[in-house]
């Protein structure tokens, strides 16, 4: 079919509600590595990844032959029966995360892992209500858009026991304070909900390291170590959502939790775990994981190819250390993020870690107003020159950018072309 077709269809077929980029829809057709091709046949430079998903690249040959093999042979048991390739991905997993964090439940999404951590939370403290950030963004079922603090997901329906504290979003610090001379009042904040909000006895607390959505939010080096210790005050457990961090996306480490050396009792992963391949992860210490005392399933959680496929990820990851690249490259990206915002004073503030940078617009400097109509005609410009980007943040005027955690300098070079190039463009400098 061709582009119009496709477009036509999907507005006639698909639910409107989901939302596509541009004003005039990017139907793709195939990808290899860090490029994709739409229907026309022309090329792009993916540096958003399906939205921090295609981590290893698109149709990755090293992926894609153990999957295929697997397909061949074996492609669904549900989760009544285990199985080769299950145990011997969960047991790799154990082998990584940090802490004493050993049992694994497989699901098909981030929304699922994160429900799923809920539930055990409250399982093994008895208790029932939960800590989350604004400017979180944790599903999209009830209950996990009930955890999201930002309004625009919230819609249609949410559930009770959930309180939200101020998310450290040092650039618009909700007190007016500046770091590091407001000593994170950020965190403290969270024992002011805590005694305010709820009960006074806490499930838990679940916190994204790096708030995907939320415009990639990164916190002060502090600030987990003190979330952690006022959680654990109260009773709750810490869960870690890894959903966009994880798998070696900020440098250096596996996960993000581990740049602030706190380790969660809970961690949620999902993306880059399946390089697209639909796989959620909850993964716990022993003793929240045999407090999960109730009958479950998962029809498609741990299934065969999907376990394979994970697993062929995460040693593609070890084997050619992209947690290293991440941050190599990374931080190649950030230096020259940080010149363009030399260039272009409508980049308020550049921010994230290894192969996830973002850079939020505002209309001046001084004012910081968002600037939301910018950040759309910045993925305009970017698309009509080759490069795919993502957006997010409250006000929506963030650009967002997660490409493969095994591209190379010269990508970066290609990318900050044309992001210098479509800045020249809308902003007419």
């Amino acid at each position: 079919m061709e582009r119009s077709e496709i477009n036509r269809k999907n507005k006639q077929f698909i639910y409107p509600a989901i939302a596509n980029y541009f004003a005039d829809p990017l139907p793709l057709e195939r990808g290899q590595m860090q490029h994709v091709w739409d229907v026309e046949g022309r090329q792009y430079l993916d540096f958003f990844g399906g939205i921090v998903t295609v981590g290893v690249g698109h149709a990755n040959p090293r992926i894609l032959q153990p999957v295929k093999a697997q397909m061949d042979k074996l492609g669904h048991t549900s989760t009544l029966y285990p199985h080769q390739a299950m145990v011997a991905l969960a047991e790799k997993i154990a082998s990584i995360t940090p802490g004493r964090l050993q049992k694994s439940f497989f699901t098909t999404s981030g929304t699922e892992a994160n429900e799923t951590a809920i539930d055990s939370a409250r399982m093994h403290t008895g208790n029932l209500e939960i800590v989350a950030l604004r400017h979180s963004y944790s599903g999209r079922s009830s209950l996990t858009k009930s955890l999201t603090g930002i309004s625009a997901w919230r819609k249609a329906s949410y559930q009770v026991g959930i309180v939200h504290a101020m998310n450290p979003y040092c650039y618009r610090c909700p007190m007016g304070k500046t770091y590091p001379s407001c000593e994170v009042a950020c965190a403290k904040d969270i024992e002011a909900v805590i005694q305010s909000s709820t009960s006074g006895a806490i499930a838990g607390m679940i916190a994204e390291p790096i708030q995907g959505v939320g415009g990639f939010i990164t916190p002060p080096k502090e600030y987990f170590k003190l979330a952690f210790s006022i959680v654990k005050q109260y009773g709750g457990v810490f869960i870690a959502d890894e959903v966009q961090t994880g798998w070696g996306r900020t440098g250096k480490k596996w996960f993000g939790i581990e740049h602030w050396e706190v380790e969660p009792d809970i961690m949620t992963a999902a993306k880059s775990l399946g390089n697209g391949y639909p796989i959620g992860l909850t993964v716990s210490t022993p003793e929240v994981a045999d407090s999960y005392q109730a009958p479950t399933i998962c029809t498609f959680g741990g299934n065969p190819v999907a376990s394979v496929t994970a697993k062929a990820v995460i040693d593609l990851i070890e084997e050619d250390d992209l947690m290293t690249n991440c941050d190599v490259v990374g931080g190649y990206f950030r230096e020259a993020l940080l010149a363009l915002q030399q260039k272009y004073n409508v980049i308020g503030e550049v921010r994230g870690m290894g192969l996830m940078q973002a850079l939020e617009l505002v209309t001046d400097p001084v004012s910081k107003a968002p600037a939301a109509a910018m950040a759309n005609q910045m993925l305009e410009a970017a698309r009509e020159r080759g490069l795919l980007i993502g957006k997010g943040g409250m006000y929506a005027n963030v650009l967002r950018m997660s490409p493969a955690m095994n591209i190379g300098k010269a990508d970066v070079d290609e990318a900050i072309r044309i992001l210098d190039a479509s800045f020249a463009a809308v902003t007419g400098a």
